[in-house]
């Protein structure tokens, strides 16, 4: 099958080079040059586990290409996937100028039938508008279909290829039986391809994305009430999750959830519900929440460490989850800007996410490993659960700290072994 992906963020180049990893010719389409030629050198803009090795391959296997030529791209593909961002607008309704652009380059360069499909997260409604773009300015034959994505990220490779559903939003039959074939290699091991109506697929993208993060803001919330009583969240996170019903996945407290598709999505949802006259006061609640929540650990310190003034406050973590590179609406960012206002001096290491942050954060320190971080430093606070905090040398990090504090905004480590060697500690909702 031959596909163009039109955009190589992280959804159009993960999926592109999964589709091209399945034998189909895959053609990247990018208006961003200095990207693409980037990408033609082999360099990989986005840290995904397992990614640039398999563009790598599928680049020498000449299966996958990288190109800005609008005509060729779009006249060389059956499928036309729309992965371009939908940034939110000041009022949190996504802003669609990116995908109308697309619509219309594709119109001018249609020269037999297509199916295009928006991949991006677009409100209800949007392929209708697609449809219409399209419609307007040419007489070519083509279908418009919503085609989700649910990867997530540091895992995006695992969940393209083993997929819990593939959804599909489509009114034509021609597409339907085209798409069937595409998606052949992941229905051939069980997993389910699920044709609805193009408004629902659109929907269930959102939904699914609102409802887990209202999971996570709903344990937030609880977690402030574990502390007044002396309730441990993680008991009760295990308690409930126990709950066949109910399931344990989503229900850790922390220091709030970031990315590019949790805090966006929410407010995308709930413009949607706005504008058609009604109520969003449990995503508005989750919004919320989360953002107060990503501000809960700052005064969780000040009660061991009153004034913070010219205190070296080390953080461990600023993606805003492990095995990823992203620090967009990332919990670290409200809390270095915290730390700021305080006029503490602050000292940061993440694994992966370093060179994006260095482009961003001004007057921290950004230090080569872990321990670095905490030379002197009057407190440390873990923001992202990478794998090497959980086990660090414990010793060493007290010989290293001038104060030995922890706030463990994310409950990696166990209270009662922490404090026996002789760190001051404080978690979430514990």
């Amino acid at each position: 099958m031959k596909i163009t992906m039109v955009g190589t963020g992280y959804v159009g180049l993960v999926s592109g080079t999964c589709f091209a990893d399945m034998g189909n010719d895959v053609i990247c389409l990018d208006i961003d040059e200095k990207k693409i030629q980037s990408l033609n050198e082999g360099i990989i803009p986005i840290f995904e586990p397992g990614l640039k090795e398999l563009v790598d391959k599928n680049v020498k296997s000449k299966r996958l290409t990288f190109t800005t030529d609008k005509k060729f791209a779009y006249e060389s593909s059956d499928f036309i996937f729309i992965c371009v961002g939908t940034p939110p607008k000041h009022n949190g309704d996504a802003d669609l100028q990116y995908v109308f652009a697309v619509a219309q380059d594709i119109a001018k360069n249609l020269n037999n039938f297509k199916v295009i499909l928006d991949k991006s997260t677009v409100p209800v409604g949007t392929a209708e508008k697609v449809k219409r773009i399209i419609q307007d300015l040419t007489d070519k034959e083509f279908a418009v279909a919503s085609n989700p994505e649910f990867l997530r990220e540091g895992a995006a490779i695992k969940d393209f290829q083993n997929p819990d559903r593939v959804v599909i939003g489509t009114d034509s039959d021609k597409a339907k039986i085209m798409l069937e074939k595409l998606y052949q290699p992941v229905t051939r091991v069980g997993k389910p391809l699920m044709f609805t109506d193009i408004k629902s697929a659109e929907l269930i993208k959102y939904a699914s994305n609102a409802m887990l993060a209202t999971r996570i803001s709903f344990m937030n919330e609880l977690s402030h009430l574990c502390e007044q009583v002396g309730a441990d969240i993680k008991q009760v996170s295990r308690g409930m999750g126990l709950d066949s019903r109910i399931g344990s996945r989503f229900l850790q407290a922390g220091a709030g959830y970031g990315g590019s598709c949790f805090p966006k999505d929410v407010k995308a949802l709930a413009q949607s519900l706005e504008k058609h006259g009604l109520t969003s006061n449990i995503l508005m609640s989750v919004d919320y929440t989360n953002e107060r929540q990503k501000r809960s650990l700052v005064p969780k310190l000040k009660k061991l460490l009153p004034n913070l003034e010219n205190k070296k406050i080390a953080i461990w973590g600023i993606a805003f989850k492990p095995r990823t590179d992203d620090i967009r609406e990332a919990p670290s960012l409200v809390i270095i800007d915290q730390l700021q206002n305080e006029y503490a001096k602050v000292s940061l290491f993440d694994p992966e996410a370093m060179e994006n942050a260095k482009s961003q954060i001004k007057n921290v320190e950004f230090s080569e490993n872990m321990y670095d971080s905490l030379k002197d430093a009057d407190a440390l606070i873990i923001v992202t659960e990478w794998d090497e905090f959980r086990q660090p040398d414990f010793k060493k990090m007290k010989s290293l700290m001038k104060t030995p504090i922890i706030i463990d905004g994310r409950n990696i480590y166990d209270a009662k072994e922490i404090r026996e060697f002789g760190f001051e500690y404080v978690g979430v909702g514990r």
